[in-house]
């Protein structure tokens, strides 16, 4: 242990920040687990709409992210004002989104599902329970731009608790609405939905109390969210904005998975809904690996020493290797008991299986690719690699082949999913390069 500081730093916020990722993606995967068994197709219309909670959730997380960048390195010059002044720019952003969609999916909630599928029952449900998820996006806003700025002064305990009661709370009453226990109206999808709203809005109100009553570090008041500065504004979306984009087409080639494999076969949606909840769930250890390393890598930044930036760098990259490694293995060998969690025909479980099994190798690449491009080098102030490295592999090579061969060629679902992941394959070899002879450095502070 070279650097004791830097292990427990690191290890402190990731353990926190994975089990808070797992059981917040597990309000969807009850979710999911509750309707496969009440019925296929309501697992469907549920997966559809969730497709547009996820491109929703990534704009949310790069507003967040831009806000912990700049904010983790004025935490290391332990300045405090301009950290609530970027963090008053974030909410507003966040809020701005919420409205946004909420607006679109009330005027139009049937071209909203029909994205995903063409199959009448399934937008029927899906339609269903957006009348009831949409009022979720708010609360989810808030909760996700005030989490943001408690992990850029390096608090994330509370996430975890968050999370935690989130899922107890959703469960509880899924349980109830969905099935109709105990004398209550047996609701199926839009119990679900009703579960999920109840949750995430006493998750905001816990969120609202902590920050405003009992966070140590920056004493945040209504009033401050109501003062921004102009020159950190500008600094804030210089460098957020390239991830809104990256994010957005992120969620985006996400969902348009979704699309194609739904356009596809009805079963696709299906099994890929089973599959890649799992698979998040999994991808978990990538992503909490990402947001310490950010923070970690921006505080450093902060506090000068460049030297310890690199050092960090090449360290985190060896401990990115190992954790990919444990994801493959963990995602391979929880795909069947998982699996058996549904209610699925027997062709829907075989190709939900088939996709894991090549998911569990992408696990390996993308533990290595992400939290490199996204932790270190994005965390170092450098955005606009990660874009263009985005925009080129995603728009330019795996969507358009992913169409060719799932409507041109007539490829089957899994030749397709194998297509749609192909980046976190070859995005390892850029994000090497970069972060190892690259200049990704960039002081994001003003003096």
């Amino acid at each position: 242990m070279k650097d004791k500081r830097f292990y427990r730093t690191f290890f402190a916020m990731y353990i926190v920040l994975v089990f808070q990722n797992v059981i917040s993606l597990s309000v969807n995967l009850a979710d999911n687990i509750m309707l496969g068994a009440y019925s296929e197709t309501s697992l469907s219309g549920v997966a559809a709409v969730n497709q547009i909670q996820f491109i929703y959730q990534q704009l949310l997380m790069a507003a967040g992210d831009g806000m912990v960048i700049f904010c983790s390195q004025y935490w290391g010059k332990k300045q405090i004002g301009p950290v609530k002044k970027i963090a008053a720019t974030a909410m507003h952003t966040g809020l701005a989104f919420a409205l946004i969609l909420f607006l679109a999916v009330s005027l139009f909630p049937h071209q909203a599902v029909g994205l995903f599928t063409t199959d009448e029952a399934i937008i029927a449900e899906g339609v269903k329970y957006l009348a009831v998820i949409r009022f979720t996006y708010l609360f989810f806003a808030v909760t996700t731009i005030l989490l943001a700025t408690l992990r850029s002064v390096e608090i994330v305990k509370i996430a975890f608790y968050l999370s935690v009661s989130t899922l107890v709370i959703n469960c509880c009453i899924n349980y109830v609405l969905i099935y109709g226990r105990f004398g209550a109206p047996q609701l199926g999808v839009i119990g679900a939905a009703i579960g999920t709203l109840a949750a995430r809005i006493i998750e905001c109100a816990v969120a609202v109390w902590y920050v405003l009553k009992k966070e140590p570090n920056l004493k945040m008041r209504i009033s401050d969210y109501f003062h921004t500065d102009r020159i950190l504004r500008k600094d804030y979306y210089k460098t957020t904005l390239p991830m809104l984009v990256v994010q957005g087409l992120w969620g985006l080639n996400t969902a348009m998975q979704t699309a194609i494999l739904g356009h596809m076969t009805a079963r696709a949606i299906a099994a890929n809904s089973a599959a890649s909840n799992l698979f998040l769930m999994i991808k978990s250890m990538a992503v909490g690996a990402s947001s310490a390393a950010s923070v970690l890598i921006g505080k450093t930044i902060g506090e000068g020493d460049m030297r310890r930036v690199r050092l960090y760098a090449r360290r985190l990259q060896k401990m990115f290797v190992m954790i990919g490694l444990v994801s493959g293995i963990c995602l391979f060998f929880l795909r069947i008991p998982v699996l058996n969690l549904y209610d699925l025909s027997p062709e829907t479980r075989e190709m939900a299986n088939s996709f894991l099994i090549i998911l569990s190798v992408i696990c390996v690449t993308m533990s290595y690719q992400m939290p490199t491009n996204n932790g270190i080098i994005r965390g170092g102030g450098n955005a606009m690699f990660v874009v263009r490295m985005d925009l080129i592999s995603i728009w330019c090579i795996v969507i358009p082949l992913s169409l060719i061969m799932a409507f041109v060629v007539e490829a089957s679902p899994v030749v397709v999913v194998c297509c749609l992941n192909a980046d976190q394959v070859f995005k390892c070899i850029p994000a090497f390069l970069e972060v190892n002879y690259g200049n990704w450095v960039k002081k994001l502070t003003r003096d």
